[in-house]
């Protein structure tokens, strides 16, 4: 799993599962429990995605929000919405919604 923090956004590249979440978990608490509690999580990157890995990100959108602070999904393929939803967990989750092609 590759990291890449960018000022309000965090890029994840490869397989998001067990063995990285520890990895993502500190890198969103290090941005959330900065100045700016906003966060994006950029997903393009990542093809699979498991049942702890969407507990993570679910469990730092309710965090994020009781410091006042906002996080949402984006870039999500078919693969992981599709875990999120088998998982209900995308009731916790913002998804940006992917532009529209023509």
């Amino acid at each position: 799993m590759d990291i890449v923090h960018d000022g309000q956004t965090l890029w994840l590249t490869g397989d998001f599962d067990v063995r990285s979440t520890m990895e993502v978990r500190n890198a969103i608490r290090e941005h959330l429990g900065g100045v700016q509690p906003d966060l994006t999580v950029d997903l393009t990157g990542v093809d699979n995605l498991d049942l702890t890995a969407a507990r993570v990100l679910a469990y730092a959108t309710i965090e994020a929000s009781r410091s006042g602070g906002h996080l949402r999904l984006r870039g999500c393929g078919p693969a992981v919405r599709r875990m999120l939803q088998i998982t209900r967990l995308a009731r916790f989750i913002e998804v940006e919604r992917a532009a529209a092609t023509a």
